[in-house]
């Protein structure tokens, strides 16, 4: 096809072989790299002066000028002749990396024109497939029901914004235990916000025998008085937690003040200026840093009356409480926490008046802190604290000998230990496991009368549940603290006997509320019953005897002019009889000795009112 004159001229004569040169049967832009450079090496040839351009449909790059602008340069002969020798000046390294940044700046032109162009197929195939799954899905309904348009973009829409409620409930609830995708969530009833929270049963089998007093657990706390609540907070056992409800959580007639940005709050009793809690939220740690038994027994007495005259000191009673923890969780917890940098240096250890030397209680770490510790290096050193931690803090250890272990056999002390702080939890007037979050709460609302204000959380993923170790290290932590797993089980079994106790006396004190409600409603029916049914006797035998007889011999008859009091009082007597059937000597001889128009008459009503009690039981 030619040309047009106007593209003819702007593009000039076309270039011409050289004379001797070989004939190209194909575009200037396909010639090979071999045949440019056989071009190029004659001298004042044309060829050496034509660039060879990238290959077809690659650019030339952002900055270079398109092909169409202007015509190509011709270059003399002269340009071409020195252009070797210019080349085969530079050292071969020198050439080599010219060489090669060429070729990858031409890979990556054609890299990415590929990369292009395959995005643009799979695009279009994609495009098509999905045409052809929509028409497959949604052709026949369309050339059945004679959809429109209109009809077709709904259904599409109704579709696709039902793929994204799956995507979003997939990404909401990505498990298989999620609630909205339980069948039995919409059947079962609402279940008990007490039920067991570590996933086991709700009946256990009891391994203790606890006394009535050991389970029931009610503390007649008077906050306007002088009684006054200390927190025994032992390391890692979700203490912080517990102590903010104390002061933030709970239903009081003057609320603690809490606030921001300082870590204590008030908690004044109602009237006065004292506190009722003693914690580390609200007294701070008065005693020392997480003060043991033997600190708080010893410390709290002092702290809170030791500015009062002996005189003028008021009896108080001192309601210790404190949360347990499982001991492999709580020793990974305190060990993660030592690894960020804790050390609790500012912990007294005061015991029997005086602290422990540092014979007695050495220290497993030289520096500062102990952070950045392994493991194995936590487990290995023999005077760390964290061994049987909780045992250690509710026993009185001035039994021991404080820490001063010559003075009895390892295992006596570990003996005399474990009984002191048995014996210690038992008699506290509350305590809670970190496990058992709800019903830790129960427990305590129902030990102090108190209510909290929003029900507590239960915590399955801490610390301690992200560290992963195989059960050889496991039954070593069990070892080293083998007095926590054995005060724990016992604590344990102890919580649960006292849950149920208080769960089963709760049910029965509103079954007896129920049975007297349901009596006083009993007695009320029949009184009113019988009242209503006495007037119209009264009234009916009143008109018959006036009839028949004069007004002062009716008078003379009947003494009582008011009939209703004795039906009343018979009333009362037989429910007190049907209540009481063990009535005294006295009160039978009493009623013997009542006249015989009296007794008949009472006989009747009597035996009328046990007819009518016998019929509506019948009924009911």
């Amino acid at each position: 096809m030619a040309l047009p004159a106007f593209a003819a001229r702007a593009l000039g004569p076309p270039l011409q072989p050289e004379q001797g040169a070989p004939a190209r049967t194909t575009c200037p832009r396909r010639h090979s790299r071999v045949e440019a450079e056989l071009a190029a090496s004659r001298p004042g040839s044309v060829a050496a002066s034509v660039r060879a351009g990238p290959p077809r449909g690659v650019s030339l790059g952002f900055n270079s000028p398109p092909l169409q602008d202007k015509p190509p340069k011709t270059f003399s002969s002269l340009a071409g002749a020195l252009r070797a020798p210019l080349f085969a000046l530079l050292p071969r390294g020198r050439r080599r990396r010219m060489h090669d940044l060429r070729r990858r700046w031409d890979l990556g032109s054609l890299c990415r024109a590929l990369l292009t162009r395959g995005l643009a197929a799979v695009g279009h195939s994609l495009k098509h497939v999905l045409s052809a799954i929509f028409s497959k899905i949604f052709g026949p309904l369309a050339s059945v029901g004679n959809m429109d348009e209109k009809s077709n973009k709904l259904l599409l829409a109704l579709v696709m914004l039902f793929l994204f409620a799956v995507i979003v409930l997939q990404y909401v609830c990505p498990g298989t235990e999620c609630q909205l995708l339980r069948l039995q969530a919409f059947s079962s009833p609402v279940p008990d916000p007490y039920r067991s929270e570590d996933e086991s049963s709700a009946r256990f089998v009891p391994r203790y025998n606890f006394s009535r007093g050991d389970l029931l657990r009610k503390v007649d706390f008077d906050i306007k008085g002088d009684d006054l609540i200390v927190f025994l907070h032992i390391q890692k056992t979700g203490g912080t937690t517990f102590g903010r409800h104390l002061v933030r959580n709970i239903q009081l007639e003057q609320p603690c003040e809490c606030r921001v940005g300082q870590k204590k709050c008030t908690c004044h009793r109602p009237g006065k200026r004292e506190t009722w809690l003693f914690s580390r939220f609200s007294t701070g740690w008065s005693c020392g840093l997480h003060a043991d038994w033997t600190e708080l027994t010893s410390c709290v007495p002092a702290v809170v009356d030791g500015k009062r005259d002996a005189r003028l000191r008021p009896s108080r009673n001192f309601h210790y409480i404190t949360i347990l923890r499982d001991p492999v969780s709580r020793y990974l917890s305190e060990w993660r926490h030592v690894q960020r940098g804790a050390t609790w240096k500012a912990s007294l250890h005061v015991c029997d008046g005086r602290p422990p030397t540092s014979e007695e209680l050495p220290s497993c770490y030289t520096g500062d802190d102990w952070s950045g510790c392994p493991l194995k290096e936590f487990m290995d050193c023999p005077y760390n604290l964290a061994n049987n931690r909780q045992v250690r803090m509710l026993s009185d250890l001035t039994l021991v000998g404080c820490y001063n272990l010559s003075v009895m056999p390892e295992k006596q002390r570990n003996k005399v230990l474990l009984e002191s702080a048995k014996s210690n939890l038992k008699h506290m007037a509350f305590f809670g496991l970190t496990e058992f979050q709800r019903k830790t709460q129960y427990l305590f609302e129902k030990t102090f009368n108190m209510n909290f204000i929003s029900p507590f959380t239960q915590y399955n993923t801490t610390r301690a549940s992200s560290v992963e170790i195989n059960e050889e290290i496991q039954k070593r932590i069990e070892g080293l603290n083998f007095l926590d797993m054995e005060l724990y089980s016992y604590a344990k079994d102890l919580f649960l006997q006292r849950y149920q106790f208080m769960r089963q006396k709760e049910h029965q004190d509103a079954r007896r509320k129920r049975q007297e409600q349901r009596k006083f409603l009993k007695g009320r029916f029949l009184q009113t019953h019988f009242q209503s049914q006495s007037q119209s006797q009264g009234q009916s035998q009143g008109q018959s005897q006036g009839q028949s007889q004069g007004p002062g011999q009716n008078l003379s008859q009947n003494p009582n002019p008011n009939p209703n009091q004795n039906l009343t009082q018979n009333l009362s007597q037989n429910l007190t009889q049907s209540s009481n059937p063990n009535l005294t000597q006295r009160e039978n001889h009493g009623s013997q000795k009542q006249g015989s128009g009296q007794e008949q008459s009472d006989s009747s009503t009597s035996n009328g009112t046990n007819d009518y009690i016998g019929s509506v039981e019948t009924w009911r």
